[in-house]
């Protein structure tokens, strides 16, 4: 069985980590978001890529789903004290991470090589995947002006009204190696709980993504980041307003509908069950928040019997 997530750097990590508990890692392959990557202190960082390999490492801090546990910020008190505006908190073993990717870089490999390096240093057995080598940068039209999404999400913290988003490079971007190979061998494909705007959004906008879902013979499932219109964490509902959007699973759905079989929601979400059905997709109803282990690995277990029933 091959198992293929869209993820962006905080719902899905959640997901995922259930199915851990019932899948092996070598069965898992993973197509992350990188238009939230950005050059900050001069290193190049792509925390959603980092948010799954250190995942798949054991090494995430999951109080916080970003960085390493247990790690320390000697790095960043020193900066403080040179660099007034350092707002992008660097943990120690972290920071060794994106100068590690720097230098690769820099010397001339794609970040998918690099990811592939590093995958296999810290013996992560699954295949991680950026979603393209190609840059492309999620830009938030804001009341304070043009901002990256780094400076909007952890800068101001979510704060700034939205008017509009757009990606740059987009639109010329290709799949990285083995992203198209991945989705035709998928068994299950599941579009996890992130950002439907700025984490999956871009994924489905590389060329070639969405049609090769079309194509794709697995057993498609969606699984809703929102609860009675309210995401459980980032600024999806900001995003899908300034997007035109309501802010409602049903909107998700929609979203999504000429790309899966399956869309699960919550129990408590107040969208009908006929409205989802009406978009060709199936509802199906569950308790998505994944606030404890055995949250994880229920939810794991559900998206996963799709396939199964579907079989």
């Amino acid at each position: 069985m091959k198992v293929l997530f869209l993820s962006g750097g905080r719902g899905t990590p959640k997901l995922i980590e259930g199915f851990r508990s019932i899948v092996r890692d070598e069965a898992i392959s993973v197509i992350v978001n990188t238009a939230d990557d950005e050059i900050i202190y001069g290193l190049y960082i792509s925390p959603d890529v980092d948010t799954i390999v250190y995942l798949f490492s054991n090494q995430l801090d999951t109080e916080k789903y970003w960085g390493i546990k247990g790690d320390t910020f000697n790095f960043m008190k020193f900066l403080r004290r040179l660099l007034e505006d350092s707002w992008f908190n660097l943990g120690d073993r972290d920071l060794a991470m994106h100068i590690f990717r720097t230098i690769m870089i820099q010397r001339g490999l794609k970040l998918s090589e690099v990811t592939k390096i590093v995958c296999r240093k810290l013996g992560v057995k699954s295949k991680i995947m950026p979603m393209t080598d190609s840059q492309v940068r999620t830009r938030v039209i804001t009341e304070l002006g043009e901002l990256s999404f780094q400076e909007f999400h952890v800068k101001y913290r979510d704060r700034p009204q939205v008017y509009s988003i757009k990606f740059e490079g987009l639109s010329e971007a290709k799949p990285s190696e083995g992203v198209v190979k991945a989705i035709e061998e998928a068994n299950i494909l599941v579009i996890g709980p992130s950002n439907p705007i700025n984490s999956i959004g871009p994924i489905l906008g590389v060329r070639g993504i969405r049609e090769a879902i079309c194509r794709s013979r697995a057993v498609k499932v969606a699984v809703s980041p929102l609860v009675k219109g309210r995401p459980f964490s980032g600024p999806a509902d900001k995003f899908m307003r300034a997007c035109g959007l309501e802010v409602s699973s049903l909107s998700i759905a929609n979203l999504y509908k000429d790309l899966i079989d399956y869309f699960v929601l919550d129990f408590e979400d107040d969208v009908s069950d006929e409205d989802i059905s009406d978009l060709g997709v199936k509802p199906v109803r569950a308790k998505i928040y994944m606030g404890n282990a055995d949250s994880k690995i229920r939810l794991a277990k559900l998206v996963l019997s799709l396939m199964e029933a579907k079989n």
